[in-house]
């Protein structure tokens, strides 16, 4: 049920951001490695994280999927706060050579939290 509501989500954000124009095919980890020019990939961070001397690699899964596909980042610039294994995020870039290449700067992170309902704690 928490699956479908992401995917919901995400459906809704991918469409209103092609309405408003934003220019930028927004793609998941599943979708994006046969995509040509810049993009921006939606994901969900999975481990490890390294920190190399010039900036972070990683790998993102479809959000709320448990399909296998995994796709490596390697991303320069400034960090959010938030940024963590689990975390949902958009990163700009491009494939290179089956490595995601995001553009510096590029990455935001979104609250997974925001996505699901409320639940009772024991």
């Amino acid at each position: 049920m928490i699956a479908l509501s992401v995917a919901a989500a995400l459906a809704i954000f991918v469409v209103y951001t092609a309405i408003a124009g934003a220019g930028v095919a927004q793609l998941t980890p599943s979708t994006v490695r046969t995509a040509k020019g810049h993009v921006s990939l939606v994901g969900a961070v999975v481990g490890p994280v390294g920190h190399t001397s010039t900036g972070l690699r990683f790998s993102v899964k479809d959000i709320g999927d448990r399909n296998p596909t995994r796709v490596l980042v390697v991303y320069s610039g400034t960090v959010p706060d938030l940024f963590k294994t689990g975390r949902h995020i958009v990163v700009d870039g491009t494939m290179r050579h089956g490595v995601f290449a995001a553009t510096p700067g590029s990455l935001t992170t979104k609250c997974p939290s925001k996505y699901q309902g409320s639940s009772s704690k024991a």
